[in-house]
């Protein structure tokens, strides 16, 4: 099969496109032929190695070359195979998945079966990519360290993003109030999402609104938790999604000193990490009931050919792109 593999840290041009050995599923497991999958800020991330900190942890990032050789953590596609024990799925079912191994950017991925869950009907391959890792985010965020209900107050920080976009909606369908923080190019489109109310973070200060909120959600942005309690009640969450990249440290920086200094507050900090997360087919499963309600659209930005994943990645890596990107592996 043909494989987008990363030998070594760099730039996009470090994915070498070749020829390798296509998978066999293991027990429990998957092979999906890959037909769309999402590009992530962690897809560049892991590319370049970054923050340098990490590769002195345990996971994907070694010291001097990635233990990941395949990048690409949402897939959507057909099943090829299944591995001894699956009986969930068969040859030939849509699916879709977010796999924690990665192995992406390929044309055949194994998948565990619980990171698997049939594709929504409604939705396209490219569409259906694009969902499992920022709506999963987005739903721990709210559901599980937001705790929000009906009347709940909800401000996203970076709304119109890849995990923004859907938290805005996932925000209303729980029955919140939703005020969402943007670029004025984005304004428009966050609205049309269903927020209540837009802050222009080009010309207005959120921290300084005057406005009280239960749940802020902050991705990846670098102001202080002293900063995010102005808005927040006094029993309110705020939850980090990533955080200001740097070499070095960021976001695990900010990242520690927030969540210490919520200890000694009323308001507390939390920390979303859908990939440690052990029931993602139910998130999933979840999160596909909301779309065939029409609650739930995914917002694509830019769909690449495969042959051009390199600058799929590119534009990721610049952090402007408004909803998702995503590269088309194949067509059904």
């Amino acid at each position: 099969m043909k494989a987008y593999v990363l030998g070594s840290y760099g730039s996009p041009d470090v994915l070498q496109l070749r020829d390798v050995d296509r998978p066999a599923p293991g027990p429990g497991e998957v092979l999906v032929r890959v037909r769309a999958a999402s590009v992530q800020p962690a897809d560049w991330h892991l590319m370049r190695g970054e923050p340098f900190i990490s590769r002195l942890m345990p996971g994907p990032l070694g010291l001097r070359r990635p233990r990941i050789t395949i990048l690409g953590a949402d897939v959507a596609g057909e099943v090829a195979a299944v591995g001894p024990g699956v009986t969930s799925f068969r040859p030939g079912d849509e699916v879709f998945a977010m796999t924690a191994k990665g192995g992406g950017f390929a044309e055949y991925v194994c998948v565990p079966q619980t990171e698997l869950a049939p594709k929504p009907a409604s939705l396209t391959f490219e569409e259906a990519a694009s969902v499992p890792l920022a709506a999963g985010t987005a739903l721990l965020a709210l559901r599980d360290q937001g705790g929000v209900r009906p009347g709940s107050r909800v401000l996203v920080n970076g709304a119109s993003g890849g995990v923004g976009t859907f938290a805005v909606q996932l925000a209303k369908a729980y029955g919140a109030h939703v005020t969402g923080v943007c670029s004025t190019r984005n304004l428009d489109l966050v609205r049309s999402l269903g927020a209540d109310e837009v802050f222009d973070r080009t010309k207005e200060d959120f921290t300084r609104g005057g406005q009280v909120y239960d749940v802020l959600l902050y991705i990846a942005g670098n102001r202080s938790f002293a900063e995010c309690r102005r808005v927040l009640a006094r029993k309110g969450v705020c939850v980090l999604i990533g955080g200001a990249a740097s070499r070095w440290l960021q976001p695990a920086g900010h990242v520690f000193a927030t969540l210490a200094a919520s200890a000694f507050v009323p308001q507390k900090a939390a920390l979303t990490n859908v990939l440690a997360c052990q029931n993602n087919r139910r998130n999933l499963e979840e999160l596909t009931a909301l779309i065939d309600e029409g609650r739930l659209t995914p917002v694509l930005d830019r769909v690449y050919d495969f042959e051009d994943l390199r600058a799929a990645v590119r534009y990721q890596e610049e952090g402007h792109a408004p909803g998702k990107v995503v590269v088309r592996v194949g067509q059904a």
